[in-house]
């Protein structure tokens, strides 16, 4: 009798627990959303535009001189002494090994400038996703983004549990309906592949 009195005793306590838990909020946000909509992300961007430019400028710069002393072995190398056309080709070899890991070293760069200029950004965004979630009665908040390219995380939601405003709103920013190709800054590469010797 007793153990038939704490089994239903267990199974009420679990009912119990389960239907509290059945009455938590879930929200969730939008990062991309926010980020775009705060002033600081626009200063990053244009932070990120300028290193970026000169990071082109030096490539294309790099590019150039390989393309001036290829275009001078390519013309006088049929008359070039043997050792004077073997040391050109040597600085041709070592100008676009450069180049190449200019390319890549530059690209590291300014994804790493990039997540640095970011993190005080994301920070301040977390810290008022809690504090609106909390002061809203949110349990969980999941972001709707996933990164670009991916599926998102939320695949379906009402839009109240969308709390993306509430935090601008909780940041001093006044929401605005953004275009859908308004994201986070990007970082890109040089489009111009390494140059080719002949």
């Amino acid at each position: 009798m007793r153990n038939k009195f704490l089994i239903a005793l267990f199974a009420f306590f679990g009912l119990a627990v389960a239907n509290a838990n059945a009455q938590q909020k879930i929200g969730y946000i939008s990062l991309d959303y926010i980020l775009a909509q705060m002033p600081e992300a626009k200063q990053v961007e244009t932070e990120l535009t300028t290193t970026k430019t000169q990071y082109d400028n030096m490539y294309q710069s790099k590019v150039k001189d390989f393309q001036t002393k290829l275009a001078d072995y390519e013309k006088n190398g049929a008359t070039m002494a043997d050792v004077i056309k073997a040391d050109k080709e040597k600085e041709l070899q070592a100008l676009q090994s450069q180049i190449e890991e200019f390319r890549q070293n530059s690209s590291t760069s300014l994804q790493k400038k990039q997540a640095q200029l970011l993190q005080p950004l994301l920070k301040k965004i977390e810290d008022n996703m809690h504090a609106t979630a909390k002061e809203n009665g949110f349990a969980f908040v999941f972001n709707y983004d996933a990164g670009q390219g991916t599926t998102p995380i939320v695949l379906h939601a009402p839009e109240d549990a969308n709390i993306s405003d509430l935090i601008l709103k909780r940041m001093g920013v006044t929401p605005k309906p953004l275009a859908p190709a308004a994201a986070t800054p990007a970082t890109t590469t040089p489009a111009t592949a390494a140059p080719k010797k002949n």
